[in-house]
Formats: structure tokens, C-alpha cells, sequence
């Protein structure tokens, strides 16, 4: 979502609404689908909140389920999935972008408009360059991935079902997803039997954080090289945030979490944690078993989320970085927030307050709620809060035990942490541009 001035039209709505209702049209389909009697290895009728609640999980890329993943739905049902992956992660627009182009259709200004938002593109102009960079980069990260993965799998459950897994747990980690089909060996277990396995516990990681930068990062990278000093603000911003946010709390976890494992796997654990709390979802360590405050940073991090125009969902790197930034800046008593001599305009610190008003106020909501209906503890509901509307999927196992109210919280939070910033924020934007600043406006994304 974009935070400097652009001009609108008077039906600037439209291609939020066109984003809305393609996620809405996918997530119906999807559970459509997974109510199957085929989607199921019993062969039973699914029912329609569990697969409205998978689907939305998969679709938004989060990752909590109901039903684990592996034993309950058959390779049809799981194809659906990671198909829904796919699409979410991508964008949908950005999907329905890849049709029109590969058909040679004309792309119109309506729909290059409406590609623009899905992607947080700056501009217009290039955009269907970008879309196709977001495929050749999707395809061969994804590719790249289940490479590295598969001599793991393919030892352990042979060639045909290791190439599946590979490739699924591939999709599913640069998506940002979380889903896993690691359940025929413990249900809900995650990655957990991997927490000493350095191909899963660096593959994984590595493929979260390619996703969750953002597309227009890595065109940024893929232009410049390593000319740093060429990058957009952007990119320079989210590449500082995302380092830190996996160093300073991947440091905590080495040192207080995990103390009494032996170093490398210590290591692995800690790195593991420190990336995948950010919208991803896997774990290789029992998070029930880590102390309050462990759970709590994992908390505070599920609810950043990823960087803008991303695979990822959440709150955004740069929403922080905004809050920060301005923070200093009351305290050295500067008149305006700036990264990298790049000032900051007031619509965008406004906007961002706005956000994180918007996800702090839902995610304690919404824990407070399910809490109080399900009679559960408050931290083990705002985790859940949190993971939701971060689009992580983390879970200290409380969501298949709650009820339907509770479900359809989670799924409201899942639908809003993926797309509501588009259709929410967009509308509190202004053109009124302050030129009295001596430092240079550059564009800049929150959420």
C-alpha cells in the first residue's frame, strides 16, 4: 500500500474492491473444493466452516488449521492447498495478470492500476515487467528449493512422495504459509523432527525470507547489484528491519531459550525461530515448551509480519521502521522523521500509526474475545490472535479445540492481515505534499 501522494480518480476504490472479491471468489472456490468427498483420505464431506477455514488459512497465507494437513486431507485435497498457496501468495491479481499476459491479451489502465496496488508497485508504468519478474522469480525460488529439499525427503519417504513433499514444503515456505505434511509422523508437528537437520533448518528459513522481503526488493537488487546506495529508501529500510528482526531476537533465543542444547543445533534452533515467527508458521522447536517471554517476542514479531508487495502478510517491516523513525525524531526534536536523508511525510506517519492502531486493536480483540468464550488463557489466545492476523500460523494448539464464533474470528483476522490494508488505509490518503522541507520526499510502503 502505497504511503506518498499519487493522484486518484474518482473511482480510486476499484481496484480494492477488484483485489477484494478475487481473494473472496478464490477462498469460496477453494472450500467448494475441499469439501469434496475426494478431498478427504476417509472420503468423507468436509464441513463447510472447517473448509472455509482451511481455504481462507491457505489463501491468506497463514497456516493454522483445524484438521492436520497431512492425515486428514487425501493428494487431491492437499493439491488444492498448496495450489491456494500459490495464488495467495502471489497475489491473486497477480495470477489473473499472469493469464491476461501469457494469452497476449491487451492490459489495460484499469488493470494494470489494479496489478499496481496487488503488488505495491510504485507506478504504473512497468508494471506488467514486474509481474512477469514475480513469476520467473516465484518458479525458480520455489524450484530451487525443493532441490535443496528433496535428497532429505526422497531418503526418508522415497522418490515419488519425497519430490511431493519437497516441492510442497517449498511452495509453502517461500509463500510464507507455514502448512506442512509432516503430521503422518505426529499431527500438528511441524518441522520439529528437522530442528538438527541443517538442509531443512537453513533451506526453510532462507525461503521465508526471500518471499517476505519483497518483489520490488529484489528488483531493486537484481538492478544494482551491490550498489547499495542506488536502492530505493524502501528497499534500503526493509533490508535494515528484516536483519535486525532476525538478528536481535535469534540472539535471545541462542541465549536464553535454547541453552542447553548443544551448539550447532542451538544454532539452527535459534536462526529458525527468529525468521519464521514473521508470517511463515513452521517450527522446529515445541513452542509450548519455550518460556512466556520467549512466546511473547514470537508474538511481537507474528504481528510485524513481512515487508510490502511480499508473499507475507502482517502489519509490514516498514510500518515499524515509520514508527521508529518518528519516535527518534520527537526525541532529537527534529520537525520531520527521515531514512537515509529521504524525509518522511506527515500522511505517511499518520497512516502508520493508523495501522498498527488498526492490528493492535484487533489482535487484542479478538484474543480477548476467544479468551473469554473458550475460557482459555489470555496469552495462548492472543498468540493465536496474533498468528492470525499476522498471516503466520504459529499455534500453541488451541485452534482445533475452539468453536465456531472463535474460527470465524480467526478467519476475519487471517482475511484483513493479507488484504484489508488495501481497502482500509487507502482511503485516509491525502495529495497534500509539504514543499517546504528541505529533505527530498521519496516513496515509501507500510502496509
Amino acid at each position: 500500500m502505497g504511503l506518498t501522494q499519487r493522484p486518484f480518480h474518482k473511482s480510486w476504490s476499484s481496484p480494492f474492491r477488484i483485489i477484494i472479491f478475487g481473494f473472496l471468489l478464490v477462498i469460496l472456490l477453494g472450500s467448494f473444493l475441499l469439501m469434496l468427498p475426494v478431498a478427504t483420505k476417509e472420503g468423507v464431506v468436509t464441513p463447510f466452516s472447517d473448509a472455509l477455514f482451511t481455504a481462507t488459512s491457505a489463501v491468506c497465507v497463514t497456516g493454522l488449521v483445524v484438521h492436520d494437513t497431512a492425515t486428514y486431507w487425501s493428494n487431491f485435497g492437499q493439491f488444492i492447498i498448496v495450489l491456494l498457496i500459490q495464488i495467495g501468495g502471489l497475489g491473486v491479481v497477480t495470477v489473473a495478470g499472469a493469464f491476461g499476459i501469457l494469452s497476449g491479451r491487451r492490459i489495460g489502465l484499469m488493470q494494470r492500476s489494479t496489478m499496481q496496488e496487488a503488488i505495491a508497485a510504485p507506478n504504473v508504468g512497468g508494471v506488467v515487467r514486474l509481474t512477469g519478474f514475480i513469476l520467473k522469480t516465484a518458479l525458480v525460488v520455489e524450484l530451487l528449493g525443493a532441490a535443496a529439499l528433496f535428497p532429505v525427503f526422497w531418503q526418508e519417504f522415497g522418490l515419488v512422495k519425497g519430490l511431493w513433499y519437497a516441492l510442497f514444503h517449498s511452495i509453502s515456505a517461500f509463500c510464507n504459509a507455514g502448512f506442512d505434511l509432516m503430521g503422518i509422523k505426529e499431527p500438528f508437528s511441524s518441522l520439529v523432527d528437522y530442528a538438527d537437520n541443517p538442509v531443512v533448518s537453513v533451506a526453510i528459513p532462507l525461503l521465508i525470507i526471500i518471499g517476505g522481503i519483497g518483489f520490488l526488493t529484489w528488483d531493486d537488487i537484481r538492478t544494482n547489484r551491490l550498489h547499495i546506495t542506488r536502492y530505493r529508501m524502501q528497499s534500503k529500510v526493509i533490508l535494515v528491519v528484516t536483519g535486525s528482526l532476525i538478528l536481535l531476537p535469534g540472539i535471545y533465543f541462542f541465549l536464553f531459550e535454547f541453552a542447553r542444547e548443544p551448539v550447532g543445533k542451538r544454532l539452527l534452533l535459534s536462526f529458525f525461530q527468529a525468521v519464521t515467527p514473521r508470517t511463515a508458521g513452521f517450527n522446529t522447536a515445541d513452542l509450548t515448551a519455550m518460556s512466556e517471554s520467549g512466546q511473547t517476542i514470537i508474538t511481537m514479531l507474528m504481528l510485524i509480519g513481512g515487508s510490502p508487495g511480499s508473499t507475507a502478510g502482517g502489519m509490514k517491516t516498514t510500518t515499524l521502521a515509520v514508527l521508529l523513525a518518528n519516535a527518534l525524531a520527537v526525541f532529537r526534536r527534529n520537525e520531520y522523521p527521515h531514512f537515509f536523508n529521504r524525509r518522511i511525510s506527515k500522511e505517511t506517519i499518520s497512516q502508520a500509526a493508523t495501522i498498527f492502531a488498526m492490528y493492535l486493536g484487533l489482535f487484542l480483540a479478538g484474543g480477548l474475545v476467544i479468551s473469554r468464550m473458550e475460557g482459555q488463557p489470555i496469552l495462548d489466545s492472543l498468540f493465536e490472535t496474533a498468528s492470525a492476523i499476522g498471516t503466520v500460523g504459529l499455534s500453541l494448539g488451541l485452534t482445533p479445540q475452539l468453536h465456531t464464533v472463535s474460527r470465524l474470528i480467526l478467519i476475519g483476522l487471517m482475511f484483513f492481515g493479507r488484504v484489508g490494508g488495501l481497502t482500509l488505509i487507502f482511503a485516509a490518503l491525502s495529495s497534500t505534499q509539504n514543499s517546504s522541507a528541505r529533505l527530498p520526499q521519496e516513496r515509501i510502503t507500510v502496509g
